[in-house]
């Protein structure tokens, strides 16, 4: 969730100022253009991003069927997909977006990006401490942050292979680990702390594992290398991210109607939920691979962790961004019309945790199926807050205690 950008955007951001989002670099001096939506339209698929999460935690349940249930179920997973890819999009403006800093800058960005995925991790532990009924992610995304740190120095052809080979692999791996674990569940130091995401949740058990994760964060950290100004570079990028999406879904389509005995072994699951192993080429509702059966890995459905899965999610999140970028920057009148979810999108781990405070003050025990009326006051409450503040301050609040916190990379020399 890229709730844990750099400087997410400043106030002139959502009003006008073209590319400015914290400490990134200007995009008029790296390109001698000044597109507007080039950063902006970033900050609006972080707010979508946020809207779908809502929709995944406080909207109606997806197995109530109907054009409501489809679209929530749209949200399921590949809104948190969609967090994970702009991460790595952040890390990026962190350390440096076209070209890496170094020297004392590169150290001290480097730094600063420690002490966010710290903050994070401690956060995120402290949120799922108070036993609300949401997967918090916060403290998955800290670590994704660590793990993919070492990378930011690659360039887009390199970032690319390694989070196709990532993609490939480490599904398949996470598959064969999750085998060899105990029955019972990690215990002692690896599941502390007991009541939140111990070594083993975050890295392998938990609902958003590293293993099967970082594939995201990584094409993330890929697409911003790339001239995202140029017309044929957003145009190939949203090609890419269709093919992806209909080679992640559609393969697992076939998969399921072709390999003989698929959908039975599906069915049989234990995590199942009571739908369709049908649907499982792009949806939840039918529930989740337990394990059982290597045939769990030819789904695409979102929360399956199989490497069709983050292909056509990473997919989805490559298109979204793109279409992002493009209509802010070629339509004035959408950028006027956007600028509320813009707000919300520059201050999304503002936005995150102010959606878990309020599920857990309004004691939400089951989620997902509270009603569209809880979404929708939850999306008004926090757009109105995100327009408000945005007039008058530059960073969101929770944003400028975590801009506070960094502040300490600045002594490295």
């Amino acid at each position: 969730m890229t709730q844990h950008t750099d400087d997410p955007a400043p106030k002139a951001s959502v009003t006008a100022r073209p590319g400015a989002i914290g400490n990134s670099p200007s995009t008029a001096s790296e390109t001698g253009r000044v597109p507007l939506g080039r950063l902006i339209g970033v900050d609006l698929a972080r707010g979508l991003a946020v809207f779908g999460m809502y929709a995944a935690h406080v909207g109606p349940d997806p197995s109530e069927g109907g054009v409501t249930g489809h679209l929530m179920e749209l949200a399921h997973g590949r809104a948190s997909a969609l967090f994970a890819f702009l991460a790595g999009f952040s890390i990026m403006l962190m350390t440096g977006r076209r070209s890496p800093r170094t020297g004392r800058a590169g150290r001290q960005a480097v730094a600063k990006v420690v002490i966010r995925a710290l903050v994070l991790l401690v956060l995120g532990t402290a949120l799922t401490m108070t036993g609300t009924p949401v997967e918090v992610i916060l403290a998955f995304y800290g670590l994704y942050f660590l793990l993919v740190l070492p990378l930011y120095r690659l360039g887009a052809r390199s970032l690319t292979i390694v989070a196709a080979a990532s993609a490939l692999v480490l599904p398949q791996v996470l598959y064969v680990i999750q085998h060899a674990l105990p029955a019972d569940g990690a215990t002692g130091i690896w599941a502390w702390p007991a009541d939140a995401d111990g070594i083993v949740s975050l890295f392998f058990t938990g609902s958003y594992p590293a293993l099967s994760w970082v594939p995201f964060v990584i094409a993330g950290m890929a697409v911003a290398r790339l001239d995202l100004a140029a017309t044929a570079v957003r145009t190939r990028l949203a090609i890419t991210g269709v093919a992806l999406a209909v080679l992640g879904y559609g393969g697992s389509w076939l998969t399921l109607h072709l390999v003989p005995g698929t959908l039975t072994k599906l069915s049989a699951g234990g995590w199942g939920e009571g739908g369709s192993a049908a649907s499982a080429w792009w949806s939840d509702t039918w529930g989740y691979p337990d394990g059982s059966t290597p045939a769990g890995l030819l789904v695409a459905s979102p929360h399956s962790e199989t490497t069709l899965s983050v292909m056509a999610n990473t997919g989805v999140a490559i298109a979204v961004l793109v279409g992002c970028l493009a209509a802010v920057d070629a339509f004035p009148r959408f950028h006027r019309f956007a600028r509320p979810v813009i707000a919300v999108g520059s201050m999304s781990l503002t936005a995150y945790v102010f959606h878990i405070v309020g599920i857990h003050f309004l004691g939400i025990e089951e989620l997902p199926g509270p009603g569209l009326h809880v979404l929708l006051g939850f999306i008004v409450s926090v757009t109105v807050f995100a327009t408000l503040w945005s007039r008058y301050f530059r960073r969101g609040p929770l944003e400028w205690l975590l801009g506070k916190a960094t502040k300490a990379a600045e002594l490295i020399r």
